[in-house]
């Protein structure tokens, strides 16, 4: 008995030291990190995309401090805030500028056209926010550290530069798939089998010539406004710390980003592409795994629907006062002459386009808990990149109403997808109105088609959430992770071009041009020299 007792203690004692060999092969966790997260640009749905991300560190026990210039929609009771607002007068030129767009028919050259427009401001803001003393103060501070810091990218490549001043790790997070702005800070190849996210083109399916010609002007256009911002960059840069000597140059800031988050995923929803490990999709960051109880006053209305419920919503940087008055009407007549319960994301509630007892009017929406509800049966939408995902995901059809940046290629998408169809929101009229959301509620394929790619979308090793959590912890770990770093990233456009190859591959084509010509005239010269030189024939004299 005694030595089964000995050897039952021995197995335990063997056993006991496995596990916590096997646990110490772990991946040490970087809990209680802080992390900085720098989100200036003033789109609520871009900030929607990073918080979703805060929140998800928050979740895991991190320490986060995010500086934005609008309030968050997504937050999480750690996370500390400091919010800094835009001017009043800027609020205004945005308010302009959005109004001039929803009147014009979407297209990539309106695209280009309103980026343009807006650029100076979409740039001056972002950089008034970091001279604000709430945020200098975040770093003047010699107590302040910070383990990674996160900047959300939007037209603000020298941002970069608050790796070095916070003596951190960086990581960009973009609220799209891979851009050619954003591929040049990692070294992920631009390659002209991928579409530029104006260019819908199916999964997996290679562009027709149109398209190709298209996308070659499209990757031709923002190459040159990229090379024109490298202008403005330096300037900010310069203006931001040019008096702080221990700051690298830009140049040497944009080879020092260690990872970016893309809310995209390309095996599913394509472009289907290469990218570098720095590259960690994580589309549908913003979808929750459980949604959250509604309101009641939504639950009740949206439970009461017998004949199922439609989402109408146009973004949080659309608003109801941007459309003209008759584009307002066109859509209240449709939605209200529908049998089905219609919300209608609209900013004043006290001033609706008209009171209907089937539409429910809300200034504020839960998006992705109202895309869950087994009642809903249609959402109408402008085709923006997260409330597409938040549909996808939930297998809910669509009809796209599309105003400009990358909405038109999205609804275009939604449409070759078989997930709904696409109306012009300038020209929409009634009967066609609703003779579409009919026509997607009543015919099921739309909603087979997307349930179908829901299953495809969710389909990962990991949940956003969790990738989020992982490559953040993984960079913390490893003091940046430069060894995931694409060579990319410090080679010139000669050597990443071969273009010295292709020299030195023309001039050998050309030396063995010359040495060629000179032998073929030499022994051109040779031969005919013989010729010229051949004995005649001596005429015989007469005796």
């Amino acid at each position: 008995m005694s030595g089964n007792r000995n050897t039952l203690l021995g197995c335990s004692l063997g056993g006991l030291l496995l596990a916590l060999l096997a646990l110490h092969s772990l991946p040490q966790s970087s809990e209680g990190s802080n992390i900085l997260g720098v989100f200036t640009s003033h789109s609520p749905s871009h900030f929607i995309v990073h918080m979703s991300i805060m929140k998800s560190l928050a979740e895991k026990g991190h320490n986060v401090t995010v500086v934005s210039s609008v309030p968050p929609k997504v937050t999480h009771k750690s996370i500390k805030h400091i919010v800094i607002p835009l001017s009043d007068e800027d609020e205004k030129t945005i308010h302009g500028g959005m109004v001039d767009m929803v009147k014009q028919k979407p297209s990539i050259w309106t695209t280009m056209k309103s980026i343009f427009s807006s650029l100076s401001l979409l740039i001056n803001t972002q950089v008034d926010t970091l001279e604000d003393k709430r945020f200098t103060d975040l770093y003047n501070n010699k107590d302040n550290k910070f383990d990674v810091l996160f900047v959300g990218f939007f037209f603000n490549t020298y941002q970069v530069g608050l790796g070095a001043k916070f003596n951190c790790p960086l990581i960009i997070s973009w609220m799209g798939p891979p851009l050619s702005m954003v591929n040049e800070l990692i070294g992920n190849p631009e390659l002209s089998s991928v579409p530029q996210m104006q260019i819908s083109v199916a999964a997996g399916q290679p562009m027709n010539f149109q398209q190709r010609v298209a996308n070659f002007f499209s990757t031709a256009g923002f190459g040159v406004l990229g090379k024109m911002l490298d202008f403005r960059y330096k300037g900010f840069y310069e203006r931001l710390w040019g008096d702080d000597k221990n700051m690298p140059s830009l140049e040497t800031a944009m080879k020092n980003v260690s990872l970016v988050f893309c809310n995209s995923h390309g095996i599913s929803e394509g472009p289907v592409r290469p990218n570098v490990p720095a590259v960690i999709e994580i589309g549908g960051i913003q979808v929750k795994s459980k949604p959250d109880p509604l309101p009641e006053d939504i639950k009740e209305f949206m439970d009461n629907a017998q004949n199922g419920a439609i989402l109408f919503s146009l973004g949080s940087n659309l608003k109801g006062e941007y459309f003209q008055p008759e584009v307002v009407s066109t859509i209240y007549k449709t939605l209200s002459s529908l049998k089905q319960h219609v919300i209608w994301k609209w900013e004043d509630p006290k001033n609706t386009p008209g009171k209907s007892a089937n539409i429910l009017y809300k200034k504020w929406l839960p998006q992705d808990d109202i895309l869950a509800h087994p009642k809903l049966k249609l959402f109408i939408t402008h085709a923006g990149k997260g409330g597409m995902a938040e549909a996808q995901y939930h297998g809910v059809p669509m009809l796209a109403l599309p105003v400009f940046a990358d909405q038109p290629g999205n609804a275009d998408k939604i449409v070759e997808s078989g997930y709904g169809l696409r109306l012009e929101l300038t020209s929409l009229d009634v009967k066609e109105f609703k003779e579409a959301i009919n026509d997607i509620i009543n015919n099921p394929k739309y909603a087979q088609k997307v349930q179908t790619f829901s299953k495809l979308y969710r389909d990962r090793p990991q949940t956003p959430q969790e990738s989020v959590v992982y490559w953040t912890e993984y960079v913390i770990r490893h003091h940046g992770a430069p060894h995931m770093q694409s060579p990319l990233v410090h080679m010139g456009i000669i050597a990443s071009k071969n273009l010295d190859i292709y020299a030195l591959a023309a001039l050998a084509l050309y030396l063995i041009f010359l040495i060629n010509k000179v032998v073929w005239k030499f022994l051109w010269r040779k031969c005919t020299g013989k010729s010229k030189k051949a004995p005649q024939n001596k005429k015989v004299k007469k005796q």
